[in-house]
Formats: C-alpha cells, sequence, structure tokens
C-alpha cells in the first residue's frame, strides 16, 4: 500500500521515496524535500490542512493535497 506525508500522525518519520515533479513546488525541493530525506509530522492544524513538517532540519508547512502526492517509507 502507497504511503505519503499526509498518512503521518504526529511524531511519525519517514524517508521521503517518490513524488511527482508537476505536483510538488520548487521552494519544496530547494528547502529538502528530496528523495532520502528524513520527514517528521511535527502537528496536524485543525481541519487537516496544512501540515507542519521537519524534513532535514527545516521546519514547513505543507498543503495536506502537496503532502499527499509525496510517497514515503514510514520508519518505526
Amino acid at each position: 500500500m502507497r504511503k505519503t506525508i499526509a498518512d503521518l500522525k504526529k511524531g511519525q518519520r519517514g524517508i521521503i521515496k517518490d513524488f511527482s515533479v508537476e505536483k510538488v513546488p520548487l521552494k519544496l525541493l530547494e528547502m529538502g524535500c528530496l528523495p532520502g530525506n528524513e520527514v517528521e509530522m511535527v502537528q496536524i492544524a485543525p481541519f487537516h490542512d496544512p501540515l507542519y513538517l521537519n524534513i532535514d532540519g527545516s521546519h514547513l508547512a505543507v498543503r495536506h493535497e502537496t503532502a499527499a502526492s509525496i510517497e514515503i517509507e514510514i520508519l518505526p
């Protein structure tokens, strides 16, 4: 089953595996949202949008729709 950043619960971590370049803004790529980097769910806003993430030390707010397009492998 395909897991995405949007599937993470608060405090969970994962490794970015794949994403569609058309759906991920260039700014996220520049801030470290790249395959192989670790992502952690820091906070989920009310109504699940936006999601607050820590990607390799950068704290980002990402729309749920964008997070759902970034495939990850959830870490234990």
